[in-house]
């Protein structure tokens, strides 16, 4: 019983912190982020600053890591599952301070 809850909270989490976002919605975020965003993103996260434009749309794998994002062909540049949300609360922060 114990073993199921733990596989259950488990999936609960990684399921909870998940979200479909369009990638166009995603370019829409980035766009209106202020100068310097990226930047500030990854020094309050301790990531490289090209992972954080990586999570936006970019492919700079040799400088940044893989962001978890799960990309499939449909309207408005397609649908992306994104495995953490962390980048994307901060960047939406930043946008709500503006």
């Amino acid at each position: 019983m114990f073993l199921i809850l733990c596989i259950n909270y488990k999936l609960f989490k990684l399921f909870a912190m998940t979200k479909k976002i369009t990638f166009n919605e995603l370019r829409d975020i980035k766009d209106h982020l202020p100068h310097g965003s990226m930047q500030r993103i990854a020094q309050e996260l301790g990531i490289e600053v090209e992972t954080v434009r990586n999570y936006f749309g970019a492919t700079h794998y040799e400088k940044g890591a893989s962001v978890g994002m799960h990309i499939e062909q449909g309207p408005q540049g397609g649908i992306i599952l994104l495995d953490d949300t962390t980048i994307l609360e901060k960047a939406q922060e930043i946008l709500q301070a503006k």
